[in-house]
């Protein structure tokens, strides 16, 4: 393929959840921003709740009774970010002309992977305490909420962690355990009290539980129907997720 029809190709793959806020924007409806988006409903929610954990602000505000039903605007923050966005890919022409080669444009690619983990979190490093050959790295989310990573000394090193930076933290949702509201928080285990706002094709094995925490971030775990009747959890439920600060992943940009 030659560099043009290269170039031609990485302009219109822009980043899928920056597209759907300029749908969102554009539609007033969360139904039709994800069908012009060319998304399923759910994955435009689990889109919407990505971006929203990923920013320092919610950048997509649920609106009740939106005449495509699932109603959804831009917050000033996410209108702010979209503009920004708009402005950033009016100069990725140019970038992206100065690829010397075709090879260029897979490298760029691969150095901008996505995740599998289902949870991504923004916090801010407010601690780093060593033990041993490991480093505990103690994070701060929106409102006061904090969980804890542990990570291996020479990744701290590697990644240039450091009080003050801000990271991402990767959990995958099979990591979560869920406990009843009112269970004992465990010593040395991340414990985040949240609401259950979803619960997604649980019926005859693990589905989706959607939590939303005080800070308005939203973690998902898995669970299965006998767990969650055991629990007494259903939507609406105030839930504990808890899981190991070893299971936390810490990103940071390149």
């Amino acid at each position: 393929m030659s560099l043009p029809a290269l170039l031609t190709q990485h302009m219109t793959r822009r980043p899928q959840r920056i597209a759907l806020l300029q749908h969102i924007a554009e539609q007033g409806s969360i139904t039709r921003a994800a069908k012009s988006a060319g998304m399923s409903y759910k994955a435009a929610w689990d889109a919407i709740d990505e971006l929203n954990n990923l920013a320092q602000k919610p950048l997509v505000e649920r609106s009740v009774g939106g005449r495509g039903g699932g109603g959804a605007k831009l917050s000033a923050e996410g209108e702010r970010v979209l503009r920004l966005y708009q402005r950033v890919q009016a100069l990725q022409t140019q970038i992206l002309e100065a690829a010397e080669h075709d090879s260029d444009l897979d490298l760029l690619n691969r150095l901008t992977l996505r995740t599998s983990a289902r949870n991504q979190l923004l916090g801010r490093i407010v601690a780093i305490t060593r033990q041993g050959h490991n480093d505990q790295i103690r994070l701060q989310l929106a409102d006061e909420v904090f969980i804890s990573a542990q990570v291996t000394h020479d990744s701290t090193l590697r990644l240039e962690l450091a009080i003050g930076i801000e990271v991402v933290a990767l959990i995958k949702a099979g990591w979560l355990e869920l406990r009843a509201n009112d269970a004992i928080e465990t010593s040395g285990n991340n414990c985040l009290h949240g609401q259950i706002d979803a619960i997604i094709d649980a019926q005859n094995g693990p589905g989706e539980v959607r939590i939303v925490l005080p800070s308005g971030q939203t973690l998902c775990a898995l669970a299965t129907p006998a767990q969650l009747q055991a629990l007494k959890l259903k939507t609406g439920s105030p839930v504990l997720a808890t899981f190991s600060p070893s299971l936390v992943l810490l990103g940071t940009p390149l």
